[in-house]
C-alpha cells in the first residue's frame, strides 16, 4: 500500500537556520564622544580575540556632517564584555579587505579621503601581553578598494576593487600571494592569474568554499560604473568559480555558476559546513527593504550551496549591517558594526549560531528496526546448536548454499560505505568513480580460473595456509597480522558510518550508535559462527539493497517532473560524467580514468585474492561448481548495486537542486543520504531504510570479526598446537570474536572524532595501505616459481615501504594505493629471487601450471 500511494514531502518550515544574539558594543573611536560605528572596517579573528580596526564613518547630523576615516585599532576577547583600545594603523583608512588567518588577521589595501593604498599587513594580538603587533607584507599589485579576499589554506586571493577613489575604476583582477611561503622565512610576491569571464567589479564577494571535488573561489555580484559620460550604476548577480587545481593543470581555470536571484553588492558573505556560503543582506523578500530602527538595507540572509549551484533564503539578521566584514569566531558568525542606512552607522556587533533542526524518529520507525535486529539475533540463536567444531564455526561445515555464499561476498565487501559514503561521492561529483566498481567483471574469470582453485586444492581454512605451503610460516604469519590490522581499522570505519546516519535521524548520540552496532553484531557472532553470519549477510543484502531501490523511486517520485526531470537536469549539469581523459603528467593526482582502471584493478584483487573474509565463503561450499556459483552470484549482485547507489546519489543532486531550503548549511555532505532519509521518507519506510544502513555496517563487521578469529586459531594457536582439544579451540573461536568485537568498537569510537572530509577515500587509502603487499604475495606465489620464501617477505616489507612514501610525500590519488602496493611488492619480490631464490620445493599445488621446481 505504500508503494502505491502518492508521496508528499512535506514544506520546509519558516524556522530560521540562525540564531542571533548580541555582543557588546563598538566603543567610540578616539576622536569620537559617541559611538556611531564604522562601515569598511578591517575585522577578523586571531588567537580566539575578535579585532577591529579603521573603518570610516558620518557623525551627528548624518545628513551634514563629512565622512571622517579612523585608525583606531579595538579588541575584544572571548568571553569578555568590554572592547580593549589596542593602538593604531598608521594611517586612518577604511573600504579594504580583510582575512583571519592563522598567522594573525591579514589587511589589504582600503583608502581615505584622497587615495587608494595597495598596502598589506598582518595584524596579530598578542594574548599575553594584550597588544597589537603589526607584520608588513608584499604590497597588492596595484592599489585598491572596496574589493573582497578570501583564503584557500595558506594562499590569500583578492577579486575586483577600485583602483582610486573615482567609482569608475573598478577592475577585473585576481590575485594570489601564498603566505607560508613568507611565515616561513622564504619570499613570494603577488601572482597575477586569469580573470573572470564576466564584467568588471568592485563592491563585490570573494569567498572560497569546497564544490564537492575541491576548494574553488567564488567572486559573486558586485558594482561598477562605466565612465563619467554614463554614470548609471551597473549591479551585478552573476557567479563564477575558480578551480586552483584546473589553473595548476594549465586548463581554464574559470565556470560560470547560476546566477543570484538578485542583486548582491556591498554585503558580506562567510563560508559554513561544506558547501555553503552565506550572503548577508541580499535583499530577496517582499519586505526585505526595512525604513526603522532595524535599518534601511536588506536584512536577508541568502545561502549559496556550491554543489548544487542553487541559492535559498535562510532567515534574517536583525539588523540590516552593510559594508562590513563576516566573520567566523569558533561556531559562530559575527557581523561587525556596518552600515544600516545611507551615511548612517551603528556599533552593534551581532553574532548567528547555526541552528540544527531536530528530528524525530517515531515509534513506528523504531518498531520495524526493533523487528529488523532481533530478526539477526534469533538467526545467530538458531545456528548456535549447529557447531559442534571449528570447521562448523569457521567454514559452515560447507553445509551453506552457493547463493547464500555469494550474497555474504557482496554484503561483506559492501558495507555501509556503499550505503552512504558512495551517493555521497556521486552527489558531490559525478559517475567518475564508476569504473572501479565496474573493473571487477574483467577480472572475474582471472579470480576464478587462477586464484580460486589454489584454495580448492589444498581445503584451506584460513587464505593464509597457502603461503606457508608456497613459501613459509614467516610469509603466512606477516599476512595474517597485516590482514588482522586492515580488518581492525576497516570495522572502525563501518561502525562510524551507520552511527553517523543513525544519529542524524535519531537523538541517539554516535557513540550509542556504534555501541548499539558491535554489541549486536558480536553476539549472532559468537553463538551462530560462520552459518549465521552468512545467512544474515544474504537477508542484510536483501534488505539494503530493498531499502535503497525504495528511496530511490521515492526521490524520483517526489521530483517535479519525475524520471525525465531527473536525466535532464543530471544530464546538464555533467552528472553523468563518467570518463575523464586526462593524459597529462598531473593526472597521477586526479581521478583520471586510466587512475581509474589501474586503481580499480588493484580495489578489486586485494579482497578476491588475499582477504580471509572473502575467501572463507569460497570454503564455505561443498563443491567447486558452488564456489564458482558464488562468485558470480557476488558478482551480479555488486554490479546491481553500483548501478543503484550512483543513481541514488545523481538523484540526491537533483532533488536537492529543486530544493535547495532543505539542505542544512551545517550538515557533512557524506550525510547527506541520511539528511534524505530522515526528512522525506514516510514513518515505517524509514526504519525500513534504517535497518538497511544497519544491515551494511552489520555485515561487514559480523565478516570482519569471525574472519579475524579464523585467522587467530588457525594461523597461530591450530599452527603451533598451542590447545589440546577441538573443544577448546571452538571456545577460544567464541573468545576472539567477543574479544576483536570489543577492540573494533572501541576503535570505531575514537575514529568518531576524526574530521575527514570524505570517508570513501579515506576506506581506500586504509585499503592500499592494509592490503597491497598481502595481494602482492598470492600473486606472486601464484605466477612465479623462482621466488622462495625470504625474496617474498622482503618484497612485502618494500611494497608497504614504497606505499608509506607515496601516502606521505607525493600527491598520488588515493584510488591507486592498492595497485601500488600490490605492484611494489611484486616486482622487488621477482627481482630479490635472484638473489635469494626458491629452494628446491614442490610446488605442483601451488604454482599456477607448474608441476615440480627443479
Amino acid at each position: 500500500m505504500l508503494l502505491c500511494s502518492n508521496f508528499v514531502f512535506a514544506a520546509p518550515d519558516k524556522l530560521s537556520w540562525l540564531n542571533w544574539s548580541q555582543l557588546p558594543i563598538l566603543p567610540p573611536t578616539s576622536d569620537q564622544n559617541e559611538s556611531f560605528g564604522v562601515a569598511g572596517p578591517f575585522a577578523g579573528i586571531h588567537n580566539d580575540a575578535l579585532i577591529i580596526a579603521g573603518g570610516a564613518n558620518f557623525a551627528k547630523p548624518y545628513d551634514q556632517a563629512q565622512k571622517t576615516w579612523h585608525d583606531d585599532i579595538f579588541v575584544l576577547e572571548k568571553n569578555s564584555k568590554n572592547w580593549q583600545p589596542a593602538g593604531k594603523l598608521n594611517n586612518p583608512i577604511a573600504y579594504g579587505a580583510s582575512v583571519s588567518t592563522k598567522y594573525g588577521l591579514l589587511c589589504l589595501g582600503g583608502n581615505d579621503a584622497n587615495q587608494t593604498f595597495d598596502d598589506v599587513f598582518l595584524l596579530k594580538w598578542d594574548s599575553k601581553n594584550k597588544k597589537i603587533e603589526k607584520v608588513d607584507l608584499p604590497s597588492l599589485p596595484l592599489p585598491c578598494s572596496n574589493m573582497a579576499a578570501a583564503a584557500i589554506d595558506d594562499v590569500i586571493y583578492v577579486a575586483g576593487g577600485q583602483r582610486t577613489t573615482s567609482p569608475f575604476s573598478a577592475m577585473k583582477n585576481l590575485w594570489s600571494l601564498d603566505l607560508s611561503m613568507i611565515i616561513s622565512g622564504g619570499s613570494a610576491n603577488w601572482k597575477q592569474l586569469p580573470v573572470w569571464p564576466g564584467e568588471q567589479r568592485a563592491f563585490n564577494i570573494t569567498a572560497s568554499q569546497h564544490n564537492g571535488k575541491e576548494y574553488c573561489i567564488y567572486v559573486i555580484g558586485g558594482r561598477y560604473q562605466k565612465s563619467p559620460e554614463d554614470s548609471n550604476t551597473i549591479t551585478l548577480n552573476d557567479v563564477y568559480e575558480f578551480s586552483p587545481s584546473k589553473y595548476k593543470a594549465g586548463q581554464s581555470p574559470w565556470k560560470k555558476c547560476s546566477d543570484s536571484p538578485v542583486t548582491i553588492n556591498a554585503v558580506s558573505s562567510i563560508d559554513v559546513g561544506q558547501s555553503h556560503i552565506l550572503i548577508f543582506g541580499a535583499a530577496v523578500s517582499p519586505d526585505s527593504a526595512d525604513s526603522n530602527d532595524k535599518g534601511c538595507f536588506s536584512r536577508d540572509v541568502l545561502a549559496y550551496h556550491t554543489i548544487t549551484d542553487s541559492f535559498t533564503s535562510i532567515g534574517k539578521m536583525p539588523l540590516s549591517q552593510v559594508t562590513t566584514t563576516a566573520v567566523k569566531w569558533g561556531n559562530n558568525i559575527v557581523i561587525p558594526s556596518g552600515e544600516i542606512c545611507p551615511r548612517i552607522r551603528t556599533p552593534q556587533i551581532w553574532q548567528a549560531e547555526l541552528v540544527k533542526k531536530s528530528t524525530v524518529f517515531g515509534k513506528i520507525n523504531f518498531f520495524a528496526l526493533i523487528i529488523y535486529l532481533t530478526g539477526m539475533l534469533v538467526v545467530g540463536v538458531y545456528f548456535m546448536r549447529r557447531n559442534k567444531s571449528t570447521d562448523d564455526f569457521f567454514r559452515g561445515g560447507k553445509r551453506v548454499p552457493s547463493w547464500v555464499a555469494g550474497l555474504s561476498i557482496f554484503a561483506t565487501l559492501l558495507s555501509s560505505i556503499t550505503f552512504i559514503a558512495i551517493p555521497a561521492k556521486v552527489y558531490c561529483t559525478d559517475w567518475t568513480f564508476l569504473a572501479i566498481n565496474l573493473i571487477g567483471i574483467p577480472i572475474a574469470p582471472f579470480i576464478l580460473i587462477c586464484v580460486v582453485p589454489h584454495f580448492i586444492k589444498i581445503d584451506a581454512t584460513s587464505a593464509y595456509e597457502y603461503l606457508e605451503k608456497r613459501f613459509n610460516i614467516a610469509v603466512r604469519l606477516f599476512a595474517a597480522f597485516s590482514f588482522i590490522l586492515f580488518h581492525i581499522a576497516r570495522m572502525a570505519i563501518v561502525m562510524f558510518l551507520p552511527a553517523l546516519a543513525l544519529s542524524a535521524m535519531t537523538n541517539m548520540s554516535v557513540n550509542t550508535c556504534i555501541l548499539l552496532t558491535g554489541v549486536l553484531t558480536v553476539i549472532y557472532c559468537a553463538m551462530g559462527g560462520l552459518e549465521a553470519v552468512a545467512w544474515t549477510d544474504a537477508v542484510q543484502s536483501l534488505v539494503l539493497l530493498g531499502g535503497a531501490g525504495l528511496c530511490l523511486f521515492i526521490m524520483l517520485h517526489g521530483l517535479n517532473g519525475g524520471i525525465s526531470e531527473f536525466i535532464s537536469v543530471a544530464s546538464a549539469n555533467a552528472k553523468f560524467h563518467t570518463i575523464n581523459w586526462d593524459w597529462s603528467s598531473t593526472s597521477l593526482y586526479t581521478s583520471a580514468f586510466w587512475v581509474m582502471i589501474v586503481g580499480g584493478i588493484g580495489q578489486n584483487l586485494v579482497p578476491y585474492v588475499s582477504d580471509q573474509a572473502i575467501v572463507q565463503r569460497y570454503m564455505s561450499v561443498s563443491s567447486a561448481k558452488k564456489v564458482k556459483d558464488s562468485f558470480i552470484t557476488s558478482i551480479v549482485a555488486g554490479l546491481f548495486a553500483t548501478l543503484l547507489f550512483f543513481c541514488i546519489g545523481t538523484a540526491l543532486y537533483v532533488f536537492y537542486k529543486q530544493n535547495p531550503q532543505d539542505l542544512d548549511p551545517s550538515f557533512q555532505n557524506d550525510a547527506i543520504f541520511p539528511l534524505f532519509i530522515t526528512s522525506k521518507l514516510p514513518a515505517g519506510i524509514a526504519g525500513i531504510v534504517v535497518a538497511g544502513i544497519f544491515a551494511a555496517a552489520q555485515s561487514t563487521v559480523s565478516g570482519s570479526i569471525h574472519s579475524i578469529s579464523t585467522v587467530v586459531v588457525t594461523d597461530v594457536f591450530k599452527r603451533f598446537s598451542l590447545l589440546k582439544t577441538e573443544k577448546a579451540y571452538l571456545n577460544l573461536a567464541r573468545l576472539c570474536v567477543l574479544l576483536f568485537g570489543i577492540l573494533g568498537t572501541a576503535l570505531a569510537l575514537l575514529f568518531a572524532s576524526a574530521d575527514i572530509k570524505s570517508i570513501w577515500e579515506s576506506f581506500m587509502s586504509v585499503l592500499g595501505l592494509f592490503g597491497g603487499s598481502m595481494c602482492g604475495l598470492f600473486l606472486l606465489g601464484i605466477f612465479t616459481k623462482r621466488i622462495g620464501g625470504t625474496a617474498a617477505i622482503m618484497g612485502a616489507f618494500i611494497g608497504a615501504a614504497v606505499l608509506f612514501w607515496v601516502n606521505n610525500y607525493t600527491k598520488t590519488y588515493l584510488v591507486l594505493y592498492a595497485s601500488i602496493g600490490i605492484a611494489s611488492c611484486f616486482i622487488s619480490g621477482y627481482l630479490i629471487s635472484f638473489i635469494f631464490p626458491q629452494k628446491q620445493k614442490d610446488l605442483s599445488q601451488v604454482v599456477l601450471h607448474q608441476e615440480t621446481s627443479k
